[in-house]
C-alpha cells in the first residue's frame, strides 16, 4: 500500500529534512516485506491567501486518494500500536494510497479538514507543522516495527 503527503510548505535542508529522510527511508526498509510503502511527499506552497488558498492546492494534491488523515490539534490522540493498527487495517482492507494531509502555520482550512475520514493530533499541544512532519514519519516507521512484530514494540 502506497502512502501519501500532502504538506503545506517546503521542507529546507537542515536537521527536519534529514529526521524526515531518516525515518522515511527507515519505513521504506521496515514496511516494504508488509505490504506498506512507499511514502511519497508532495509539497505546495505555503499561500498568502491563507488557509483557502492553501486547501485548494492540497486538494490538488491528494487527489483521489483515500482514505484521508487530517493531521489537526482537534483530532484523535492515537497510541503508536493503535495508530499501526489503523495503517495494517486500511492495507488490508485494499486501501490503495492513503493520504496524510498537513496544513500549514494556519492550519488547515475547515472545508478540506471535513473531507477527512480521520483527523489524529499528535497531543494537545499545537506544533510546527514542519515538526509534525518529522512526527508523522517516526509514527509511520514506528508503526511498521510494532506490524513487523519488532521485540522492542511487544506487550
Amino acid at each position: 500500500m502506497k502512502l501519501k503527503i500532502a504538506a503545506v510548505g517546503r521542507l529546507r535542508a537542515g536537521p527536519e529534512a534529514d529526521l524526515v529522510r531518516d525515518y522515511m527511508a527507515r519505513f521504506d526498509k521496515t514496511g516494504r516485506n508488509l505490504g506498506l510503502g512507499p511514502v511519497s511527499l508532495h509539497e505546495v506552497e505555503a499561500k498568502k491567501g491563507g488557509m483557502a488558498a492553501e486547501a485548494h492546492l492540497l486538494e490538488k494534491a491528494i487527489g483521489l486518494s483515500a482514505p484521508v488523515c487530517a493531521l489537526d490539534e482537534r483530532g484523535k490522540v492515537m497510541s503508536s500500536p493503535d495508530f499501526a493498527k489503523l495503517l495494517g487495517t486500511w492495507r488490508d482492507q485494499g486501501a490503495a494510497e492513503p493520504v496524510f494531509m498537513i496544513g500549514g502555520a494556519d492550519g488547515i482550512d475547515p472545508n478540506l479538514r471535513a473531507r477527512a475520514n480521520i483527523s489524529l493530533s499528535f497531543g494537545k499541544m499545537v506544533w510546527p507543522h514542519m515538526l509534525v512532519r518529522v512526527m508523522l514519519a517516526e509514527q509511520l516507521y514506528r508503526a511498521a516495527s510494532i506490524l513487523a512484530g519488532n521485540p522492542y514494540h511487544r506487550s
